[in-house]
C-alpha cells in the first residue's frame, strides 16, 4: 500500500547536506525512553533510523510509547518518519520475546515443518505485532544456506542446507511481512552460510567460484528479488570469485553495485551490516567503513551501539562528500529509495505514531496466535533416529538432563521464560526427575548426573549449542550416559542439529531447533507417543 499524499516525494533541492546523509543511518541506543544519545542523533544528526535491542524492550506497552515518542521527537523534518527497526528473525534471535508477545519460530524449525504458506502466515503475525509496537523494518528473514555444521553464526538462523527450501521459505517470509506493510529485510548477502568464523568477532571468507555461489548462495537472493523484497542486509564475509582484492562485501562496489545492482537487477534498500562488529571495526574502522560502504552501494548504514562511533561515521561521511570522494548525487539516488520506501510502507510521522496501537498485552488473542504456534511446533520437531524406541515406559521413572543458558552472544536471545522439557513431561508422565546442568557443565556436574542416573532407566538429555560445535562438556556428557548398562537414552537438541555429529551411535535423537514452549510441549507428546513427529530434517548429519 503507498502511503504518499497524492504520489509525491520530497523536492531534494530544500535540504542540506547533513538531512541528507543523516538519513542514510540506523542507530541504536541503550534505555527504554528516547534517551540523549538518540536525541543527539535524531535532531542533531538527522538520522532517519533506529535499531531496537532488549536492552530497549521491557513490555509492550512500553515499547510502543517509546515507538510513538521516537517518531514525535523534534527535528528538522518533523513530518518525515523514522525507520524502527529490530532482529526478529524468531526462534533463537528473536528481540521481542516479552509477555504478550508471540513466541515466533525460528527459521530452521520453518524449514524443518517445509510448508512456505505456515512460514508466511507466521511472517504475518509477527508483523501484525511488529507494527501495533511501532516497528516497521525487520532485519530478516535470513536466506543464508547453511551448508557449513561449523558455522557459529547462522546455524538454526538459516532455514536449512537445501539452495530451493531456503529459496522458497525466504520469499514466502517475504511477501508475509510486506503483505503487512512492514519492510522485510533478507539477509547475508551475498551469504554467511559457508563461514567457520563469526563476523561479530572476525573477518571471514567464502572461497568458493562464481560458479558454486550462484546455484547455492544466491539462489535464495534471486528469489527474494523476483519476490519485491524491499532490502537487503550486506555480510561482512569476503568472496574472492566477486572481489579479488580481498574486500568484504559490505564494502566492496564490485559486490554491491556490480553483483546486487547491475547483475541481479536489484532496485530496493541495500542496508549494511552493523559496522560495529569486529569484521569492519577491526581492519577498517568504523568511520572508514560507513564511507567505503556508501562508496560501494550501500543506502543505509547501521551502527548499533556507540554515540562517539555514529557521530564519527556519520561526519566523516559528510567529509567524504565535501571533499568530493563521495558525490552528492550518490547520495542523492539513495534518499530517494529511502523517501520512496519510507512513503510506501509508512506514510507520514504521525501516520507511523497512530500505527503504534499497543497498550497491553496480548498483541495477538491467545486463542489465534497458540493455535498457529502449536500447528507450527507440530509440523517441525524431527525425529532423526529411535522410532522404534519410544514412547517412554510410563511405569517407569525418567531423568531430564536440563542445560541452563548462563551466558549470551550475539546472536543468542534466550527466552526470558524458565519453561523447560522437564516442566512439558511432568503432565504426561507421572515420574520425572529434573537436573541442572551449565550448557558448559564442569566434571562436578557431569558425576552427579552420572550418580542421579544409577537410580532410572530412562534418561532424557536435553542439549544446548549456541555456536560452532557442541560444548566439549555436554558431549562428554551424553559419552558417559552412553555407557551406562541398562539404560534408556534419548537425546534432544534444543537448538543445533548438528549436534548428533559428536555422537553418531546415539539410537533415539529428537531435533526441536529452538527451546520455546510450543517445541517442548511437542517434544514431550512424541516422548509419550501422544503424537507422531512430521518434520523433516533440513540438513545433513552424520548418522552410523
Amino acid at each position: 500500500m503507498d502511503k504518499r499524499q497524492g504520489g509525491r516525494l520530497v523536492d531534494l533541492s530544500a535540504w542540506t547536506l547533513e538531512e541528507k546523509i543523516g538519513q542514510l543511518f540506523i542507530c541504536g541506543f541503550h534505555s527504554l525512553v528516547p534517551d540523549e544519545q538518540i536525541r543527539t542523533l535524531v535532531q542533531q544528526y538527522h538520522v532517519g533510523g533506529v535499531v531496537y535491542f532488549r536492552r530497549n524492550i521491557a513490555s509492550v506497552e512500553q515499547l510502543a510509547e517509546l515507538s510513538r515518542s521516537l517518531q514525535g521527537l523534534p527535528r528538522s523534518k518533523p513530518e518525515l518518519p523514522l525507520f524502527i527497526s529490530i532482529d526478529q528473525e524468531g526462534g533463537m534471535v528473536a528481540r521481542l520475546d516479552h509477555e504478550g508477545m508471540s513466541r515466533i519460530p525460528g527459521n530452521m524449525a520453518l524449514g524443518a515443518a517445509n510448508d512456505p504458506a505456515l512460514t508466511e502466515e507466521v511472517a504475518r503475525l509477527a508483523a501484525k505485532e511488529m507494527l501495533q509496537l511501532g516497528i516497521n523494518f525487520n532485519f530478516a528473514p535470513c536466506v543464508d544456506v547453511n551448508n557449513n555444521p561449523a558455522n557459529p553464526v547462522i546455524g538454526v538462523r538459516s532455514f536449512g542446507e537445501q539452495p530451493d527450501r531456503v529459496a522458497v521459505h525466504g520469499a514466502a517470509a517475504v511477501r508475509g511481512y510486506q503483505a503487512e506493510d512492514v519492510i522485510a529485510t533478507v539477509k547475508h548477502f551475498p551469504g554467511h552460510g559457508d563461514t567457520a568464523v563469526d563476523s561479530h568477532r572476525g573477518l571471514a571468507s567464502v572461497p568458493h567460484g562464481k560458479e558454486r555461489l550462484h546455484q547455492v548462495e544466491l539462489v535464495p537472493f534471486r528469489e527474494a528479488i523476483a519476490a519485491g523484497v524491499d532490502a537487503i542486509m550486506t555480510a561482512h564475509v569476503i568472496f574472492p570469485a566477486f572481489e579479488p582484492e580481498g574486500t568484504p562485501a559490505t564494502l566492496s562496489h564490485r559486490v554491491l553495485t556490480g553483483l546486487l545492482r547491475e547483475e541481479l537487477g536489484f532496485g530496493g534498500l541495500i542496508v549494511t551490516d552493523c559496522l560495529e562488529m569486529q569484521a569492519i571495526a577491526g581492519h577498517y574502522g568504523i568511520a572508514e567503513g560507513a564511507v567505503q560502504a556508501i562508496e560501494a552501494g550501500a543506502d543505509l548504514v547501521l551502527v548499533s551501539h556507540t554515540l562517539a562511533d555514529q557521530r564519527a561515521a556519520i561526519e566523516r561521511v559528510a567529509e567524504a562528500v565535501r571533499s568530493g570522494r563521495i558525490s552528492e548525487a550518490s547520495i542523492d539516488r539513495s534518499l530517494e529509495r529511502i523517501l520512496a520506501l519510507k512513503a510506501k510502507r509508512i506514510g507520514s510521522a504521525a501516520q507511523a505514531v497512530a500505527a503504534a496501537t499497543a497498550t497491553a498485552a496480548p498483541l495477538t488473542p491467545e486463542a489465534e496466535s497458540a493455535a498457529l504456534l502449536r500447528h507450527a511446533a507440530e509440523r517441525s520437531v524431527t525425529l532423526v533416529k529411535g522410532a522404534g524406541r519410544l514412547p517412554l515406559q510410563s511405569d517407569q521413572p525418567v531423568l531430564v538432563v536440563w542445560p541452563e543458558l548462563r551466558h549470551r552472544t550475539e546472536v543468542d536471545e534466550p527466552a526470558v521464560h524458565q519453561y523447560t522439557l522437564a516442566d512439558a513431561l511432568r503432565p504426561l508422565h507421572g515420574q520425572v526427575v529434573m537436573t541442572v546442568i551449565g550448557t558448559q557443565p564442569s566434571d562436578e556436574e557431569i558425576a552427579a548426573v552420572l550418580e542421579q542416573s544409577q537410580e532410572v532407566s530412562q534418561i532424557v538429555v536435553a542439549t544446548y549449542t549456541a555456536e560452532g560445535g557442541i560444548p566439549e562438556g555436554q558431549q562428554k556428557l551424553v559419552q558417559r550416559l552412553q555407557q551406562l548398562s541398562g539404560k534408556r537414552l534419548i537425546v534432544v537438541s534444543t537448538r543445533n542439529p548438528y549436534d548428533l555429529n559428536a555422537f553418531p551411535e546415539i539410537e533415539t535423537y529428537l531435533c526441536l531447533y529452538e527451546n520455546r514452549p510450543f517445541s517442548l510441549d511437542v517434544a514431550a507428546k512424541v516422548l509419550v507417543g501422544e503424537l507422531q513427529p512430521q518434520g523433516v530434517l533440513p540438513v545433513s548429519l552424520n548418522q552410523d
